[in-house]
């Protein structure tokens, strides 16, 4: 397998990883909320040697080894500038964004709004963002200003790197193994002279977002999507029984849905990666004769 290339962007705002030949064609990898680029690390490699291309996955601001925001939230619009310094600074006008879980609804944004620099999408369990409807807006806004003026906790601190694998397993949003957990908890740890280790993600990335898109906004976003987009499900993932789901898929013009055996985190899974790389390399060879 290829080892991954440390890498950075934006003068150092903005950390990633690199696998491939660095004159290859370039996907841009964006990951899931709290995770970051080492979501990538098993089938990254896997496509960049099957396809002959560089995949760059960036971890977000506020995630992995990137720096956190100097103030305010973490909106979710924000990261398509992560995503367009990163395309700027590799000289790359338009790529395939491969997309997990929020990394799939930034890219969805990215593909909506500024579609000459998207070439295709690829989007792991994730299809556009977390939406509140209208007549509940002045309560999301509540929730979010109140939650953002409170004092932050200091970051978690752990003995040891088994017992952060341990507490994310037990405490993610979505169910994890440890094998699958590894690689994300060993990007977002930092060692202190104590002998203790840190989460490096920011802890404003839990705090509630004080305004979201209403969910005719995000219907209108993905209509409006032109590219070909490779949607990858795992059957007991986020996707699954979302009721808002179905209409979400209605909505995009050019969708090819593949639905997998595995967890949220398929892509990550050691005994799913296989399948979605396979699925993922036919899909964009067979994109590519039309």
């Amino acid at each position: 397998m290829i080892d991954p290339e440390f890498i950075s962007f934006a003068e150092g705002r903005i950390a990633a990883l690199s696998w491939g030949q660095s004159q290859a064609p370039v996907w841009l990898a964006l990951h899931g909320w709290l995770d970051n680029a080492a979501s990538f690390s098993r089938l990254a490699p896997r496509l960049a040697e099957s396809l002959d291309i560089r995949v760059v996955a960036i971890d977000f601001a506020g995630h992995g080894m990137s720096r956190h925001a100097c103030a305010g939230d973490y909106a979710i619009w924000d990261y398509v500038h992560d995503v367009l310094d990163a395309l700027d600074e590799l000289g790359v006008e338009s790529a395939p964004l491969l997309g997990h879980s929020m990394g799939a609804g930034v890219a969805c944004l990215v593909a909506a709004a500024l579609p000459e620099r998207v070439d295709r999408l690829l989007l792991v369990d994730g299809l556009g963002t977390l939406t509140t409807a209208a007549d509940e807006t002045a309560k999301q806004l509540r929730k979010g200003v109140l939650k953002h003026r409170r004092i932050g906790s200091r970051p978690p601190r752990y003995p040891d790197k088994a017992t952060a694998v341990a507490a994310r397993v037990a405490g993610g949003v979505t169910a994890m193994d440890t094998e699958t957990a590894e690689p994300l908890v060993a990007r977002n740890l930092a060692y202190e002279e104590d002998g203790h280790w840190r989460l490096r993600s920011d802890g404003r990335l839990l705090q509630p977002s004080p305004v979201r898109f209403t969910p005719e906004q995000m219907l209108a976003l993905l209509s409006s999507i032109e590219a070909s987009i490779l949607l990858v499900e795992a059957e007991t993932g986020i996707l699954a029984h979302h009721e808002a789901a179905p209409t979400a898929r209605a909505a995009l013009k050019k969708l090819t849905r593949i639905v997998l055996p595995g967890g949220h985190h398929l892509h990550l899974e050691p005994t799913s990666v296989p399948r979605v790389a396979s699925v993922m390399v036919d899909w964009y060879r067979e994109s590519m004769m039309t």
